[in-house]
């Protein structure tokens, strides 16, 4: 599947099969196809397919794959999904442990015709241990790592950082690296495996730093007491005089002098170091950021080693000049959206292109799969009930 300007992406020619659902599992998939998978969608028709959002073009998680139609509750279903397993390099679930074995779909019933096949998994507690089978969301997993205690500001509840954490760092990222792990062991045993990758397990690996600085001792259970967490002057937001924000992050000596300078506070160079001087430092800080817009101050410190930048809203983020120059943000028939992403120098990353229609490349996925026809399969042929 090459784009049209011919790039293919690092990972052309490999065949991954994921199973509709919502969060990690889809944005995975859509990071394979971003870097040139063949990645087929089986979604599940009559509306059981789980969605917060709408079932077309605007739902860009979904972008950069085909789509088929299974009913995984129906015999036929469940056989085109093994068929289609047979002929994969990966299959990606993030269904409740045990779930796909009771539908047919599991790692066994798949590697049978495909010892080969990387069997991807990700759940937020992981395929075992007590909470497994326990729901639960983003939220919930990283609480259990000790991160979220250790977010937001002293005195206030720790902030839901978005979904970020769990679900796509923790969770999504790290399934990708566990897929591609896989493959590249595939590539002198021939065995393919299962990959457990569980958020809860994930989340805790991106705190790692923050591990290593507390068991050094340089990192307190208490908010708002760290170097990194809002405590330090220099590495904080700060609110300008229009109501919007700076982010300061100028944690070097050198990077400090700057902000002195850019700020025009003489003398407190020594002060960095003294956390007993932090707050009224913070205090002249705000009084000096409050003096000007956000936009002005950026312009100011444009160009220097003061490591301040502007907090820019989404719509804000697109027009970016530095976003615009290396086209990090791009628009897809109309929609702006993260580009593929890393960067690759000789097997570029095609371009994104919109998601279809849900099961819209059925017959073309089971032609260039070589499935055979859908016409024998009821199952297969279903298209969603009209809302």
């Amino acid at each position: 599947m090459r784009s049209s300007d011919g790039s293919a992406g690092p990972l052309a020619g490999l065949r991954v099969l994921e199973l509709a659902g919502l969060g990690p599992a889809p944005h995975a998939a859509m990071v394979l196809a971003d870097l040139g998978a063949d990645v087929v969608r089986v979604e599940r028709p009559f509306g059981r397919a789980l969605r917060f959002g709408p079932e077309d073009a605007t739902d860009i998680v979904r972008r950069g794959r085909r789509s088929v139609f299974a009913d995984l509750k129906e015999s036929e279903g469940r056989a085109l999904v093994r068929a289609l397993a047979a002929r994969a390099d990966v299959l990606i679930e993030g269904l409740r442990p045990g779930v796909a074995e009771r539908l047919g779909v599991g790692p066994e019933d798949c590697g049978r015709d495909n010892p080969g096949l990387v069997y991807a998994r990700v759940t937020g507690w992981g395929q075992d241990g007590p909470l497994a089978q326990d729901p639960g969301h983003d939220l919930n997993y990283i609480g259990l790592t000790g991160l979220l205690h250790a977010m937001g500001r002293a005195g206030d509840p720790p902030p839901p950082p978005l979904n970020l954490v769990g679900d796509f760092g923790g969770g999504s990222m790290l399934l990708v690296i566990g897929v591609l792990a896989a493959l590249w062991e595939r590539s002198r045993s021939g065995a393919g495996q299962v990959v457990d990758s569980a958020m809860v397990d994930g989340t805790a690996l991106l705190g790692q730093m923050t591990y290593a600085l507390r068991g050094m001792g340089e990192w307190s259970d208490e908010r708002s007491a760290n170097l990194l967490d809002g405590a330090a002057p220099f590495y904080d937001t700060y609110e300008c005089g229009d109501g919007k924000y700076v982010a300061v992050a100028a944690l070097e000596p050198q990077f400090f002098a700057a902000l002195l300078e850019g700020l025009g506070i003489a003398g407190a160079q020594s002060l960095q170091g003294d956390r007993g001087a932090w707050p009224a430092l913070r205090a002249r800080f705000a009084r000096r950021f409050a003096s000007r817009t956000r936009d002005e101050w950026a312009a100011h410190f444009a160009g220097t080693d003061a490591c301040v930048t502007p907090v820019l809203t989404f719509a804000e983020a697109g027009a970016h000049p530095h976003v615009v120059a290396r086209s990090t943000l791009i628009e897809v028939d109309g929609i702006l959206q993260a580009a593929p992403a890393p960067r690759f120098s000789r097997t570029p990353n095609r371009r994104p292109s919109a998601p279809g229609a849900p099961g819209a490349d059925t017959e073309s996925v089971l032609r260039d799969w070589g499935v055979g026809s859908p016409a024998a399969t009821p199952a297969v042929r279903a298209r969603p009930r009209a809302r």
